[in-house]
């Protein structure tokens, strides 16, 4: 799956471009609006030593991106890998991410 579409469709909802967003009571930062657990569960998988504090920088939170849909979403649609995005490694089974995944598809 090429993520780089639906990583540019992810960044235009979740924070319309912006790298220094700030969002969630200030728990989700960057254009991607990443959680801390994420960029855990991202380094965890990669091995690699993101901190939350680099979600800022686009490069960064892109990799992180990357690596947490590689791992949850390999294989799966665009649909199912932003629903995940937006509610975890099972929230594409979750009718919750449904709306999230219609602002999420006019930008693909």
């Amino acid at each position: 799956m090429n993520l780089g579409p639906l990583i540019a469709a992810l960044i235009i909802v979740e924070s319309n471009g912006r790298d220094n967003a700030i969002g969630d009571a200030g728990l989700a930062i960057g254009a991607l609006q990443i959680h801390r657990a994420v960029v855990v569960d991202a380094n965890r998988i990669a091995g690699t030593s993101y901190t939350h504090d680099q979600m800022t920088n686009r490069v960064a939170a892109r990799r992180v991106c990357e690596i947490y849909l590689s791992r949850y979403a390999g294989g799966k649609t665009n649909e199912e890998a932003a629903r995940i995005w937006n509610g975890g490694p099972t929230g594409h089974r979750k009718s919750a991410t449904i709306a999230y995944w219609n602002k999420v598809k006019k930008h693909l």
